[in-house]
């Protein structure tokens, strides 16, 4: 060998040298978009019926604004792709959610709230989008139980503001904690100040798969039931809990399934790795259906802290599997209509069960606990056809393309 040899260059690790100040800006974004965001409205809603007069159907109102605004929001990012890749749209859908958390204390408007309710729900998935179209674009080539840790900071963001919440609510009144949480969100986004979009893909050169795979009905069937059901617990768990319980306990709660939805992405991929994904979704499910039922079906502090953490396991964890299954079957643009299967389900879920809240929540959250069993079954029928169809192809999380409108 000649002494002059060039010696080796250190394989380069391309432009994310260390992925996780990459995960934490996602994770603090998802925090902001959609742990605060969107579901800070469950531990304040019941100090919104008893301190500002709102009526329970109302409250069904304002969250059915919230999960169309979504809908609005996932579907913008589907047809403008351009929008994933933008800083500017990131930021600004920031601004916008902060300014809609700090107006709510400024009326006693209901129909003003459906209206900011509304614009916060199209911020948050706007702010999803982003976030996960960066996350998995920039982590392609990392294990994919690292982006879980990402999705993670939804559950992170429930924590913080049911935490925040369960601090005031002995202390202060529901305005001041529209404003906390306002202040909350904001310093979130300003730890995801800067994150980076995802870059533009390269063109495809292989050739789309064209096989529809009937299967793909069961999975779609049970995604959008779950979108029902989970749903229905996701808006109303700790003012069920609330009525049972001392007040302190369903917030308690809500900050326990945040605790639980943290690991729950990361951990749910990581099975996915190893077992069959329709047969986890179907445990997934089951567990979740159980953690719903409990606070209806036994009552006291301990079936509803278990049936928070039970849920809290699941949700995410349930969207994880699903979007990842529906990849796997390679049927076409199966993350974008999974999304819109789940997205309008969460709109018919406060719809549904709002008859039913005149009777208190306990109804409400049995039919939810049901309609998440059925959502089982669908995934069951779907295990037994999965391994004909599965492809010998490794199993790789879906596209980052494809997930641009997915997630709880």
């Amino acid at each position: 060998m000649s002494r002059y040899a060039p010696v080796p260059a250190p394989r380069a690790e391309g432009p994310l040298l260390s992925p996780w100040p990459h995960v934490v800006r996602v994770a603090a974004a998802l925090a902001a978009g959609m742990g605060v965001g969107r579901f800070v409205y469950t531990p304040i809603l019941p100090l919104m019926h008893s301190q500002a007069g709102l009526s329970t159907d109302a409250g069904a109102h304002l969250a059915t604004a919230n999960y169309v605004g979504y809908l609005l929001g996932a579907l913008a990012g589907t047809l403008l792709p351009a929008l994933v890749r933008s800083r500017a749209v990131l930021r600004g859908s920031f601004v916008v959610l902060i300014g809609t958390l700090a107006a709510m204390p400024a009326t006693h408007d209901t129909t003003v709230w459906i209206a900011l309710r509304l614009l916060a729900g199209v911020a948050s998935a706007l702010i999803f989008v982003v976030a996960v179209s960066s996350l998995l674009g920039h982590l392609r080539d990392h294990p994919p139980h690292l982006p879980g840790w990402g999705f993670g900071g939804v559950g992170a963001g429930i924590a913080l503001s049911g935490l925040l919440v369960l601090a005031l609510r002995s202390v202060a009144d529901w305005q001041v904690a529209w404003w906390s949480s306002a202040a909350l969100a904001a310093a979130l986004a300003t730890a995801a100040w800067n994150l980076r979009p995802e870059v533009p893909p390269k063109p495809s050169t292989g050739t789309p798969g064209t096989t529809v795979d009937p299967w793909f009905g069961a999975l779609f069937a049970g995604y959008t039931l779950e979108g029902v059901g989970y749903i229905v617990a996701g808006t109303f768990l700790v003012a069920a809990i609330g009525q049972s319980s001392p007040g302190w306990i369903g917030s308690g709660a809500w900050v326990l399934v945040g605790l639980a939805a943290v690991p729950s992405s990361a951990l749910w991929a990581r099975l996915g790795r190893r077992w069959s994904r329709p047969g986890l979704l179907g445990v997934a499910l089951v567990v979740q259906a159980v953690g719903i039922a409990l606070p209806a079906l036994v009552g006291g502090v301990a079936a509803a802290l278990v049936g928070a953490v039970l849920f809290g396991a699941t949700f995410i964890g349930v969207s994880t599997l699903a979007l990842a299954t529906g990849a796997e079957l390679r049927f076409p643009r199966s993350v974008a209509l999974l999304t819109a299967g789940y997205s309008v389900g969460q709109i018919l879920g406060p719809l549904v069960v709002a008859p039913l809240l005149h009777h208190g929540y306990r109804p409400a959250l049995l039919l939810a606990a049901g309609v998440v069993l059925a959502a089982s079954v669908a995934a069951a029928v779907l295990r037994l056809g999965f391994p004909r169809r599965r492809a010998a192809a490794p199993r790789h999380s879906a596209p980052a393309e494809e997930i641009r409108t997915a997630g709880p």
